[in-house]
């Protein structure tokens, strides 16, 4: 069974920085991308990062920047790395394992975390 497993939220001051870790274990052959979303109380969520098994990267607009993510293929995982954190960055993070196959021929599924929550505040 996959299990998605986040770490790295907690309480940073305003211009601070964190980094939240990803990793999918379990029965794996393959992931497409791993990404982070963020959902603020009262508000849908958005996509923060997403990375592809080529190593190619996108981002939310609202990044500009400041947030960086990597990828360890042979380890299923992820990095977030976030700098000059607002207190608008305030939010639960959540880390998607994209299209990931348990074997080479089995059905893509989509996987969540359970979220961890960035709080910025002074």
């Amino acid at each position: 069974q996959v299990q998605v497993l986040e770490s790295g939220g907690g309480l940073v001051q305003p211009g601070g920085s964190a980094t939240l870790s990803c990793a999918a274990s379990g029965k794996i052959f393959s992931i497409v991308a791993l990404a982070w979303y963020r959902q603020a109380p009262g508000k849908q969520r958005e996509l923060v990062a997403r990375i592809l098994n080529t190593l190619v990267a996108n981002y939310g607009d609202f990044v500009k920047g400041r947030f960086t993510i990597s990828r360890d293929n042979a380890n299923n995982s992820a990095l977030l790395e976030m700098n000059n954190l607002k207190p608008e960055d305030t939010a639960t993070y959540f880390c998607n394992v994209e299209r990931l196959r348990e074997t080479r021929w089995s059905s893509p599924r989509d996987y969540w975390g359970k979220g961890t929550l960035v709080t910025v505040s002074s």
